[in-house]
């Protein structure tokens, strides 16, 4: 069964998508204000939650600032409420992402269905209908700049012999992997192409196989890019990709810098949610231009008060204008953002934003033969939450060879939560040749936050 698909949307948004890029700045704001409206009438004629929300004459014509936001909690404890189409039940949704096999499959032969990460503590399942996917899709296909000289793929020009790598967590229904997956199985030329690689794997077995496959393309996380950076610096990985695309994680300017001599080639960050894919890309000049013609990022105060361009709020509220079938409507997202007051100068009419994002810390721990190994983030918190069950932690790595583990929930189910979580974690420590690292455990304790006032999930040795 091919996935959701709609080629005669996915050609017209492609069109808009491209044209805006030229288009003016006033143009952009109208295609939000139709497109807000739009999703506002959806919301309201077919979410039994919104339309309490939003019960007016006019639901289309209710300002953006007036509509109470909401949360991931809330939003999960009232799914069948949220939801526009009523045959999207949770319980089969849950059961459908257990299955791995079923990894960029259509639910219900129409639907692409991924969970978050569960990085606020909170997991939750997300749908998308051939509308948002064709929207991600043109967004991700024509707003990501061109790394490279025409005249380097001149010979080339549809990259029929690119062969692109994923480097993430490739076994779990998550935004990334069940893309990637989904155009695997749209397209047979991108199936030969596109290959995914699962960062849980050690190291050693990781660079065996980018060796072998020879990618000109990596995309991944900008932790599991250093990492693959200093293999690379080391002599361990031979390859020599032509492209690095980052995202899901902040990536410094120090870092970025290193990945780019390691591999001698351009690196270009992009930010993104389960939420909504596409949030932002990077323009020639290195600034994130939010694309705000299909997506609405409000920057707030902590009493919900939007701030002026140009300051850091204490939160960001999301609207996905591309999605009607799960209205995302001033949904808190979490991460911290800056609207810039002045346009870029690359001419873009898109806006352009900095991003106080994931905050968490690559782990160095010694194996038994005083080697360094170097476990990353993303890796750590996918065994805790997809192996073990656990969303609401904190891993502090206490020296070279200890980690604590913290997990907010208390009582018989704070017991439950510190078992699994140290099976997943001895198990995955053991495949990475650690298995004399010591692991503490505590249940009920409160977790700190790092600089952005979120929680710190995963803590290294400062």
């Amino acid at each position: 069964m091919l996935p959701a698909f709609d080629p005669l949307r996915s050609s017209a948004v492609s069109l808009d998508v491209v044209a805006v890029t030229r288009a003016s700045a006033a143009a952009v704001r109208e295609r939000q204000k139709t497109r807000l409206a739009a999703l506002l009438e959806a919301a309201a004629a077919g979410s039994a939650l919104y339309r309490r929300r939003l019960a007016r004459a006019a639901p289309a014509a209710t300002p953006l600032a007036e509509i109470a936001p909401t949360t991931k909690r809330e939003l999960m404890e009232r799914f069948d409420e949220w939801v526009t189409d009523p045959k999207l039940g949770l319980d089969a949704l849950r059961r459908f992402t257990v299955d791995p096999r079923r990894i960029g499959q259509p639910f219900l032969g129409r639907y692409a269905v991924w969970e978050s990460s569960g990085s606020s503590g909170e997991p939750a399942m997300f749908v998308q209908d051939a509308r948002s996917l064709a929207v991600y899709d043109a967004l991700e296909a024509f707003r990501r700049p061109s790394l490279r000289p025409m005249l380097q793929h001149w010979w080339d020009p549809w990259g029929l012999t690119e062969r692109r790598a994923f480097v993430g967590a490739t076994g779990g229904h998550f935004a990334s992997t069940v893309s990637v997956e989904r155009l695997r199985r749209l397209n047979p030329w991108t199936a030969a192409t596109v290959r995914g690689f699962s960062f849980l794997q050690t190291t050693a077995d990781l660079v065996a196989q980018l060796n072998a496959y020879a990618p000109t393309v990596i995309a991944t996380y900008p932790t599991a890019a250093l990492l693959l950076a200093e293999e690379a610096a080391d002599g361990r990985l031979r390859i020599a990709p032509q492209e690095i695309w980052t995202g899901g994680e902040a990536l410094t300017a120090a870092v970025r810098r290193f990945v780019a001599d390691s591999f001698h080639c351009a690196v270009s960050n992009s930010y993104g949610a389960s939420e909504f894919l596409a949030l932002a890309s990077e323009c020639r000049c290195g600034a994130l231009h939010l694309n705000s013609d299909w997506v609405i990022l409000e920057s707030v105060d902590a009493q919900g008060r939007a701030v002026p361009p140009g300051e850091t709020g204490s939160k960001t509220l999301l609207t996905n204008l591309a999605n009607h079938v799960q209205p995302l409507i001033r949904y808190e997202l979490g991460d911290r953002i800056t609207i810039a007051a002045q346009p870029c100068r690359c001419g873009s009419p898109l806006p352009t934003i900095e991003v106080e994002g994931r905050i968490d810390d690559a782990l160095l721990l010694n194996d038994d033969s005083g080697h360094t190994v170097r476990l990353l983030p993303l890796a750590l918190t996918t065994v805790l939450e997809d192996v073990a069950g656990v969303y609401d932690f904190q891993l502090v790595q206490e020296s070279d060879h200890s980690l604590l583990l913290r997990v907010a929930a208390n009582g018989d189910a704070g017991r439950r939560e510190l078992h699994s979580a140290r099976d997943a974690l001895g198990a995955y420590l053991r495949r990475q040749g650690l298995a004399d690292v010591e692991l503490h455990a505590h249940c009920g304790e409160r977790c700190s936050c790092g600089r952005s006032g979120k929680v710190q999930r995963v803590v290294g040795l400062h």
